[in-house]
């Protein structure tokens, strides 16, 4: 009785609404402070229901469950989401064919799109989004604009990969409707042609992987002083050193965190965030209590807890299920392999004024809505010696020092093991078109400064490097824009930053 009490009340909710994403003031009664349990609450009801719509109305699922948790236990009127079996790619999406994986087992025929991802972790893999929740995506992206920059007219550069891949599409979609909208791709040539044929008249916001919009400001055919810009950037990290750098040339940038196997922006930065990533970085007693992969410094995002039960598990990876029901093929419990975890508001703003936090703006955000630490992905840091070295260090290395800051285009970790069975590893980069490679003397002045940095950046690699046998510590290499490793870098998809030799 107690479970279709709740499924009822769900349902009423949800046409509740949309009644209130009718407008952009409406919709905003959501994320008023002051009701963070009673989202944080709410959100674990609608994954439940997913989970047992799921179970009865998807093959692949059904499947899957066959032998495994039917029912729920529930404590009072919490229902104990750990007892549902995790998935991932592994284990359920290749497992099962894109119609097994639909509600109803067939592909949604009319409004559907069929997205890609990049393949950065392997073969690429297909996902189906219906008409329902891609206009829920629009909506949460076009709110997201206006809280961004407001309602005055703006004009959106769209230099995501374009074509099959989520993130590109699903933005031109959603933001076509609101914006004057070029389509660009990562092409450097197309963007400076729009700025430079437009002129500094509009208000721009540009998106883009990180790597493509630092390459793009170091291009000297745009006056980017002239220009107002918002820059959002999606599909990886970065540094606080690389969001310094662009700041040179960008009103402001704000990441946006989201996934090809989910979806596009499920969490988004704000000046808040921003700001305590920055205090983290500087302030030793608060990173010690929020963050739990010590001496790497973690995107902070946050995120509607009405739309995204976000868990972690025993290793420290991100388990995600997607609370609207009406999704073509159901996520539950699904391990999209990032290393992060969530710290409600109240358990922030606490642990903040316990560190001796007092500026108002770090203790009280415009909104309660819980916080999302992310280290990245979990096969994307580098073991070395006991330490782990993120592509967020290396950025934070490379960007900073002025031997390499306005010199490298990007970089790739690559690892391997010498004839002598040692780990070794060595940081490749990639200079911008133009600039040659250095070598002999000035090469090993790069390599001592770069590694120097990366002690001071990451404290486990500076107490890793004292193991380190003599002969097998880091090194560098140099390669003239697109040469080496990075002759095959596709510009439409994002970066390959370890690479295994």
């Amino acid at each position: 009785m107690k479970k279709w009490l709740i499924f009822a009340f769900v349902a009423i909710a949800r046409l509740f609404r949309e009644v209130l994403s009718r407008s952009d003031g409406s919709y905003k009664l959501l994320f008023l402070p002051g009701f963070e349990g009673a989202r944080w609450q709410m959100g674990r009801w609608k994954a439940w229901y997913v989970f047992d719509r799921a179970k009865r109305g998807t093959p692949a699922y059904r499947q899957f469950m066959a032998d495994r948790v039917q029912d729920l236990p529930v404590k009072g009127w919490d229902p104990d989401l750990a007892a549902i079996t995790i998935t991932d790619k592994e284990s359920y999406v290749k497992k099962y064919s894109i119609e097994e994986r639909c509600h109803g087992g067939r592909l949604p025929m009319r409004g559907a799109v069929i997205d890609e991802s990049s393949g950065t972790s392997g073969t690429p893999n297909n996902w189906v989004r219906g008409q329902v929740e891609r206009g829920a995506i629009r909506r949460i992206v076009q709110l997201s604009l206006h809280s961004l920059i407001g309602r005055k007219p703006v004009f959106v550069i769209n230099a995501f990969a374009l074509g099959p891949w989520a993130t590109g599409m699903n933005v031109s979609m959603a933001l076509v409707d609101v914006s004057v909208l070029k389509s660009t791709g990562p092409d450097a040539e197309k963007v400076v042609n729009t700025l430079n044929l437009f002129g500094p008249g509009y208000r721009y916001l540009l998106c883009g992987y990180p790597p493509f919009l630092k390459s793009l400001v170091d291009d000297e055919r745009v006056d980017w002083k002239k220009f107002e810009i918002v820059a959002v950037y999606g599909g990886e990290g970065m540094s606080e050193a690389v969001r310094s750098y662009l700041g040179q040339y960008f009103t402001r940038i704000i990441g946006s965190y989201g996934a090809s196997d989910l979806e596009i922006n499920m969490a988004t930065e704000n000046d808040f965030t921003v700001a305590l990533r920055q205090e983290i970085a500087r302030n030793p007693a608060l990173a010690a209590r929020l963050t739990v992969n010590h001496g790497v410094l973690p995107m902070i995002f946050q995120y509607n807890p009405l739309d995204y039960v976000i868990e972690t598990n025993d290793d420290g990876e991100l388990i995600i299920t997607l609370c609207r029901a009406a999704n073509a093929a159901p996520k539950v419990r699904y391990n999209i392999h990032d290393l992060g975890h969530v710290v409600r508001m109240p358990e922030y703003q606490r642990i903040a004024r316990e560190c001796g936090i007092r500026d108002p703006a770090l203790l009280r955000p415009l909104t309660d809505l819980p916080l999302l630490f992310h280290y990245g992905r979990s096969d994307a840091a580098v073991g070395f010696y006991g330490c782990k070295i993120t592509p967020n260090d290396v950025q934070e290395v490379l960007y900073t020092l002025p031997e390499t800051k306005d010199a490298v285009a990007t970089f790739s970790l690559v690892t391997y093991e010498d004839e002598q069975h040692n780990k070794r590893l060595t940081l490749a980069v990639e200079m911008l078109a133009g600039r040659e490679a250095p070598t002999g003397e000035t090469l090993r002045v790069w390599e001592t400064a770069v590694f120097e940095r990366l002690r001071a950046v990451n404290q486990d690699f500076r107490e890793s490097a004292r193991m380190v046998p003599e002969g097998c510590h880091p090194t560098l290499e140099a390669y003239a824009h697109l040469t080496g490793p990075f002759a095959d870098q596709d510009i439409r998809v994002k970066r390959k930053y370890v690479i295994a030799r």
